[in-house]
């Protein structure tokens, strides 16, 4: 099994992987916030953590990947108060909670279903967890880390920070936590500013609310991952994942809730997806200057050129490391859809070549350089420009300027279905055509002939009717290959 080596947030460095009970793998991701529709801040952590899922896998470990989904609703202002969203959402278009829950929970699997992110081993819902995190708060209390207040009840940062080193994880201590908190409404209930819910009593007007040993209430947000991820991957595991919006303080109080409840940390690899950026900005809901996935498919966005598919999508993200930040642009997704074409044009080539008594090109190693990149901490931008690389080649094999015996043909074939496909995750032609359940060879004797007739229209230099096939071609979703008195197509 080839060495694996990440970049552990918790350390800053780059670690060799090394899990807790090989071939196992316990992996936990925070998933989304189920109150509105996913957008392309959403789709990178998923795709970075679908990535390093299959990366896994393929390594030949056995990996429970746990994502959450957050529907007990974050708060309008932070974690402990406001209204819950779900519950405003659900008040304003007269629905039940639930009903919203899964129309967003609905929406954001069809929305990873385009990008082809692979569904999780478990995906824990936090509404249905509310015993667990009653439990995990107990502990805290019994721990002393946390108080009552007012039927609420908060961690105690202070005194965690005296026994446990709080901020670890995002490099703040707790000087800087003061001086950063904002005067929120309800702060009177705190011992201190800095102080999070663990639980919070319910207002009369809340509608998602449960029963426990200290009042009607609800959850804090950050209690669910600890209860979630320890119940499903047990009180020590390998690696939990997000974006680096999440690394405080959300990450940083799942680190301080475990260690008062257990005694020790939880998760050894710590990961963090960078963020993307729109003119250098942060991406997101609270600069309200997202644009949703569904507004991508369909192009309905004033900065959107045109519409994009998410294998675009998907490609984009991937053309660029995961702790790297991404800025997005039209130009820069028309960019990424002409590459991923190429790619799709050179695998589609690659499955027509036919074996040669001799290789007259050499095409070995592809296999090992992106085993390798891969195993540098995930470089998928390094993996597609190697497959880039290999394009050329075969482009020149397929062009008739050179040969491949059959050896070498599968093992460029193998390598190209095994880091294109299964590891990044793109569906190229061959997966395509099944998706969509066409069968090409139904079209072939039509679309010989028509491509035959704007051969012999070029011949006889009638280029109108030259062009119209081959546009009336591409519209219905046909690429087309010009030779010197030859074509090649695909669907």
């Amino acid at each position: 099994m080839r060495d694996l080596f990440i970049y552990n947030t918790l350390t800053r460095s780059k670690e060799l992987f090394k899990p807790l009970n090989a071939p196992h793998v316990g992996m936990y991701v925070c998933g989304p916030t189920v109150y509105g529709d996913a957008h392309l801040g959403h789709a990178r952590p998923a795709i970075t953590f679908d990535i390093l899922y299959r990366y896994l896998t393929h390594l030949g470990y056995k990996v429970r990947y746990v994502r959450n989904i957050t529907d007990v609703g974050h708060l309008e202002h932070d974690a402990d108060e406001g209204e819950d969203k779900i519950a405003k959402k659900a008040r304003l278009e007269q629905l039940e909670p639930m009903e919203v829950v899964q129309h967003f929970t609905n929406r954001y699997h069809r929305d990873m279903e385009a990008l082809n992110v692979l569904p999780p081993s478990i995906e824990p819902h936090a509404s249905g967890h509310i015993i667990e995190q009653i439990q995990f708060v107990k502990k805290i209390l019994d721990k002393g880390y946390a108080y009552e207040s007012n039927g609420s009840i908060y961690f105690d940062v202070e005194k965690y920070a005296k026994d446990f080193h709080y901020g670890k994880l995002s490099g703040r201590n707790l000087e800087d936590i003061v001086t950063e908190t904002r005067e929120l409404d309800g702060q009177a209930e705190k011992k201190h500013s800095y102080d999070f819910a663990l639980w919070k009593k319910a207002a009369p007007e809340h509608i998602m609310h449960w029963p426990s040993p200290w009042s009607e209430g609800f959850p804090g947000w950050h209690m669910e991952c600890s209860a979630m991820g320890t119940k499903y991957l047990g009180e020590q595991f390998d690696i939990h994942g997000g974006g680096m919006d999440l690394m405080f303080p959300h990450h940083e109080a799942e680190i301080a809730q475990s260690c008062a409840a257990l005694g020790h940390d939880s998760v050894h690899y710590w990961m963090h997806n960078n963020m993307i950026t729109i003119a250098g900005k942060k991406m997101g809901k609270s600069y309200n200057n997202f644009i949703t996935l569904e507004q991508f498919y369909t192009g309905q966005h004033p900065l959107l050129s045109k519409p994009f598919s998410g294998m675009v999508i998907r490609f984009f993200i991937l053309q660029a490391h995961y702790r790297s930040t991404v800025d997005f642009s039209s130009e820069a997704l028309e960019a990424a859809e002409k590459g991923l074409q190429r790619i799709n044009e050179a695998y589609a080539r690659l499955l027509k070549i036919q074996p040669a008594a001799a290789s007259t090109i050499d095409v070995k190693g592809l296999r090992e350089r992106c085993e390798e990149a891969m195993s540098d901490d995930l470089q998928s931008a390094t993996v597609i420009s190697h497959l880039f690389d290999s394009a050329k080649a075969i482009n020149t094999v397929a062009d008739g300027k050179a040969t491949l015996t059959k050896e070498d043909l599968d093992e460029l074939k193998d390598a190209w279905k095994t880091f294109a496909i299964d590891i990044l995750g793109l569906r190229l032609e061959a997966d395509n055509a099944a998706a969509a359940g066409q069968n090409v060879e139904a079209y072939k004797g039509a679309v010989d002939m028509l491509l035959n007739m704007r051969l012999e229209a070029k011949r006889n230099k009638d280029f109108a009717t030259s062009d119209k096939i081959r546009n009336e071609l591409t519209a219905l979703g046909f690429s087309i290959k010009d030779g010197k008195d030859s074509f090649e197509w695909s669907l």
